[in-house]
């Protein structure tokens, strides 16, 4: 299986998600161009928060006239993750942060599966630390690994990498294989203590089912980080070790 078969089976998982379907429906599109398929679910993921923007548009105006704690009450007991997520990318900055603070960590996770981080990561990069924790947290309870991946590319390195340090190694290959923008990998890695990636891959030899994320994340490292992981292969599994050796070599 190249990096390209990789790729499309990620955009697909991220497509069933946007659906609602599950991703064995959609196998036979593991053959189309990953770039495809991403600009695929992103029309679909346009399509769906457009529909009745100009509502939205005027509820957003309307909730600048609500206290914050109040709104923030409305928004759990009455509009619902749904409609929270479609708000989000059409509410003043500001006023988006302010609620997202007083929301509950529970509610958020499900706003954020809900959510296009496009078009709200202003509010986003502006969310306190602590609240993107609890979050994370709870993401990482429901295993909502796609969820996690399309925020990495939209929350600020500091709060990227005190994030990453409270998901085990096996979570965050899921994680990595489901970002938006793989290039990024390497980077997002960086900031990852010096011997963690080593305990990553490891961890990977001892299921399976990780083994494609595995080689995923390293089809995506740069040259440097690569060559610091071959002495560690020999280790690994068969199967395993052979795949991971002709993908840095």
């Amino acid at each position: 299986m190249t990096g390209e078969n990789y790729a499309a089976e990620a955009e697909i998982l991220k497509l069933a998600r946007v659906l609602g379907v599950e991703p064995a429906r959609l196998g036979y599109l593991a053959r189309v161009d990953p770039g495809d398929l991403r600009a695929f679910r992103e029309q679909v993921t346009d399509t769906l928060f457009d529909a009745n923007i100009a509502v939205l548009q005027r509820m957003a105006l309307a909730a600048r006239l609500l206290p914050g704690g109040v709104l923030a009450k409305i928004a759990e007991k009455v509009f619902g993750p749904l409609l929270c997520a479609r708000i989000a990318g059409v509410v003043d900055v500001a006023r988006g942060v302010d609620v997202a603070k007083r929301l509950s960590p529970r509610f958020l996770a499900e706003v954020a599966a809900e959510l296009d981080p496009r078009r709200a990561s202003a509010i986003i990069s502006r969310i306190p630390l602590d609240t993107v924790l609890a979050v994370a947290n709870e993401l990482t309870r429901k295993e909502d690994w796609i969820t996690l991946g399309r925020f990495v590319g939209h929350l600020p390195d500091p709060t990227v990498r005190r994030a990453l340090a409270e998901i085990d190694d096996p979570g965050l290959l899921r994680i990595a294989f489901v970002l938006d923008d793989k290039s990024r990998i390497d980077h997002v890695v960086g900031l990852l203590p010096a011997d963690r990636l080593g305990r990553v891959i490891t961890a990977a030899g001892s299921a399976e089912d990780l083994w494609i994320p595995a080689l995923d994340l390293l089809n995506h490292l740069g040259d440097a980080r690569r060559a610091t992981l071959k002495p560690l292969l020999g280790s690994l599994p068969d199967g395993f070790r052979e795949r991971a050796q002709a993908t840095i070599r």
